[in-house]
């Protein structure tokens, strides 16, 4: 079938209504991690030490961070169904819930990972890393309650087609952090030069910020205020709770595995050396950035795919999800082309070391590899979440990511010598067999949706 661009315009253009505030706040977001790289690295100079160490906590908080997350982005389907009904008085109480429930979760895993130090050390990392880490992954640790708040409020936000608030306050936010880091990490009026747990410092307070600028945001607006009236603690049921994490856990799961994929890696990459922690922590970093655009057009798909869904308008629902595909890999092919010709200028803006910016040039290679799975596999768990079909998530995640990235990782980069690089090529088998399983699950929900409707 020849592809016809006018049948395709106007689901292009609705969807990216809804992505782009969300992909510039996920710019800004990126561009955040970026700063505290290139501003932690340019800190050390020629010493890997500490953009080493930002990259070791950061990954091991990041796999609970995501995890967390996660269970938050179940809220949004369920509100954007109640949404195109007109059930606003359900809409609120799913809010006032995991208000709650969302602080509390951040609480525990908070708790839970404070606990979990010492394990820090057992992780074959060198033993200066670990040291050097823990200041920082502290300070990340002690965000997690307030960021999962804002999460709470974003997700409302976005089920209901508000994709724009997130964007204002993230630009707040992100201003805020890089301008923490540099009074932290450097030492500016008067404050101690605290370098890597500058950085988390400044983390911490910019997720502070956050919840709060939010929260103003909704007050401030008549039409989502009456969504806060009659805020209680009777309100809350576990029902409800129930419900949000029959949503939610599914998708935290599929998260958690496939960032476990990524904070695996990463620490068999702690095996080669200070020198390939650094590496891989700039070619993520810059992984990530193509991947918050691929993320924002994930979260607009899902918007649009559970309004579909909410009033069953099945054709409408099909073209809004082939569209995104298109995005997504027009987008990714542009990516991959940029990490390939930019392969050994990028490097060299976050580092001095020579090693490093080599391995890293090495490391982008394979990162544009992997662009267009990623991005079809994302896609697809966005559809997936729209229609609320997320059960099946957890286990396609469970064999790609840990049945078949992890161990292919170990293959290539130990047994077969093919050393870090060998590492980033098993992300290509991982997250290609997540995307041919997904697409498989979606073209058979939705000809059984289309079969609903006869």
């Amino acid at each position: 079938m020849l592809y016809d661009f006018a049948k395709y315009k106007d689901q292009y253009k609705a969807n990216l209504r809804l992505a782009l505030p969300v992909v510039l706040t996920q710019l800004g977001q990126i561009l955040t991690q970026v700063a505290d790289n290139l501003m932690v690295g340019r800190y050390g100079g020629d010493d890997p030490l500490p953009l080493a160490s930002v990259s070791f906590g950061g990954a091991i908080s990041f796999i609970f961070f995501i995890a967390s997350a996660g269970i938050a982005l179940g809220l949004t389907p369920l509100v954007g169904e109640l949404f195109v009904r007109n059930e606003h008085r359900r809409s609120s109480i799913l809010l006032h819930n995991a208000v709650v429930f969302y602080t509390l979760l951040g609480v525990v895993m908070m708790l839970i990972q404070w606990l979990s130090v010492p394990l820090l050390y057992h992780l074959g990392q060198p033993a200066e890393v670990v040291e050097a880490s823990i200041p920082y992954y502290r300070m990340l640790l002690l965000s997690l309650p307030p960021i999962m708040l804002f999460f709470a409020f974003k997700q409302f936000l976005e089920g209901v087609g508000n994709t724009r608030a997130e964007l204002y306050v993230t630009i707040v936010a992100n201003l805020a952090n890089i301008g923490f880091n540099w009074v932290f990490i450097y030492g500016r009026y008067g404050f101690p030069e605290m370098g890597a747990e500058g950085a988390g410092l400044g983390t911490l307070l910019a997720r502070t910020i956050a919840p709060v600028a939010i929260i103003a945001y909704f007050v401030s607006r008549s039409q989502y205020r009456p969504y806060l009236s009659g805020f209680s603690l009777r309100n809350l049921s576990s029902r409800i709770v129930g419900r949000l994490l029959r949503m939610g856990l599914p998708i935290s799961s599929q998260m958690f595995l496939e960032s476990s994929a990524f904070v695996g890696t990463s620490v068999m990459m702690g095996w080669f050396g200070t020198q390939a922690i650094g590496a891989n922590q700039i070619a993520i970093t810059l992984g990530n950035c193509a991947f918050m655009i691929v993320l924002s057009i994930g979260a607009a798909t899902t918007i649009r795919i559970s309004h579909c869904y909410g009033v069953r308008n099945i054709g409408e629902l099909a073209l809004a999800a082939r569209a995104s595909y298109h995005l997504v890999l027009a987008w990714n092919s542009f990516a991959a082309l940029a990490f390939i010709v930019l392969r050994d200028w990028i490097p060299a803006l976050f580092t001095t070391n020579t090693e490093v910016i080599a391995i890293t040039s090495q490391l982008l290679v394979f990162v544009a590899l992997y662009q267009l799975s990623d991005g079809v596999q994302n896609i697809s768990v966005g559809i997936l979440r729209g229609i609320q079909d997320v059960k099946i998530i957890m286990p396609i995640a469970f064999v790609s990511y840990w049945l078949i990235n992890i161990p292919v990782g170990y293959l290539f980069g130990f047994t077969l010598g093919m050393g870090p690089c060998g590492l980033f090529f098993s992300y290509l088998f991982g997250l290609s067999a997540a995307a041919l399983m997904m697409i498989w699950r979606i073209r058979r929900n939705i000809r059984q949706l289309y079969a609903g409707q006869r």
